[in-house]
């Protein structure tokens, strides 16, 4: 991200206005965009070095070239390390990476080994992406990391099978119902589990804390660009953390809801069309497409829920950052994605 580059000089958070839900949802656009996948690497130091020309004020106002290279660096950089994060990780490959494993998890009339096995892959993915976009202020252990994605995927694969055990044995329920439940089970796992997953894979966080800054004044953010002087951490914060992790795995939820529940839905009324039964090929096709469709939308409209850079009161975090903030008392940290 833009902010681990070097230079004394902060840059707009954004073109738009990130205290508002819409001016976020705009913002995560622009991360999720899944063209900035196609930068090439000198297209990324190019960018590195036009960001970083207005951060040690060479560059004196935000060009449309700026902008751009901005945007590329905040999707490919985390915020924490400076470093890019692998590619099928990132947001702007968040889409593309759970295609195929969504459309998977939503076939209809699923065998149990094939619901296990999607579960499976659809956690491991989701632990991947949360390891590599964690705030990596208090990083996970090998061992722990190992732990939390076996007793994810544990999570996951047994709401999965659970439920779709339980759903054929409802007595009072009309058939079109318990297909429309059928197919709303991956749901109910991916949901659960997904939000488990987040948790179990940042739990280093909740347990030592994540550092936390006070919010900066214009004047001392003109007085830092001309002494260089970085802000310093007031220390780690276990309660910024929980609500780090706790807003990350709501977004979670927030984004696997449409893409696990409409799709299936859809597909539902669109098979007893007379068109989609005389081509049966085509629910696959159909079925992606609703998938894609559904994804593009939601990601950004899940991702804006929070702000990504997070400003709360000092009042609130533990006794020792009281009294401590900076401008209006605050003091913030990086949420994570």
């Amino acid at each position: 991200m833009s902010a681990s580059l070097p230079g004394n000089r902060d840059l707009p958070a954004s073109q738009y206005d990130l205290s508002t839900y819409w001016g976020r949802v705009k913002q995560s656009a622009q991360i999720a965009d899944p063209r900035t996948l196609f930068v090439s690497s000198s297209g990324l130091e190019n960018a590195k070095q036009l960001v970083t020309s207005y951060k040690t004020g060479d560059v004196k106002v935000m060009t449309p070239q700026i902008w751009q290279a901005k945007k590329v660096v905040d999707s490919t950089l985390h915020p924490d390390t400076g470093q890019p994060v692998f590619l099928p990780f990132r947001m702007s490959c968040f889409v593309i990476s759970n295609l195929i494993v969504t459309a998977g998890m939503l076939q209809p009339n699923m065998t149990t080994t094939s619901t296990v096995a999607w579960q499976w892959i659809n956690q491991s993915l989701n632990v991947a992406i949360n390891s590599a976009n964690a705030n990596k202020s208090s990083p996970l252990s090998n061992a722990t990391l190992v732990k939390s994605y076996l007793v994810a995927v544990s999570a996951s694969c047994s709401v999965a099978v659970g439920l779709k055990a339980i759903v054929p044995c409802l007595k009072k329920v009309s058939p079109n119902t318990k297909i429309i439940l059928g197919r709303l089970v991956p749901f109910a796992a991916v949901a659960s589990a997904g939000a488990l997953n987040v948790f179990l894979m940042r739990s280093e966080e909740i347990r030592r804390g994540i550092d936390v800054f006070p919010v900066q004044s214009e004047a001392e953010k003109a007085e830092r660009e001309k002494t260089g002087k970085e802000v310093a951490s007031l220390g780690k914060s276990r309660k910024a953390a929980i609500l780090a992790v706790g807003e990350t795995a709501i977004s979670r939820v927030l984004n696997a809801t449409p893409i696990m529940v409409l799709p299936p839905l859809i597909l539902v009324r669109l098979q007893k069309t007379e068109w989609l039964k005389q081509r049966p090929r085509m629910v696959l096709p159909v079925n992606l497409g609703l998938i894609l469709t559904t994804s593009i939308f939601a990601l950004p409209l899940a991702l804006a829920a929070f702000p990504q850079r997070q400003a709360v009161s000092a009042q609130t975090l533990e006794p020792e950052f009281r009294n401590r903030g900076g401008e209006g008392g605050l003091v913030e940290f990086n949420r994570g994605i």
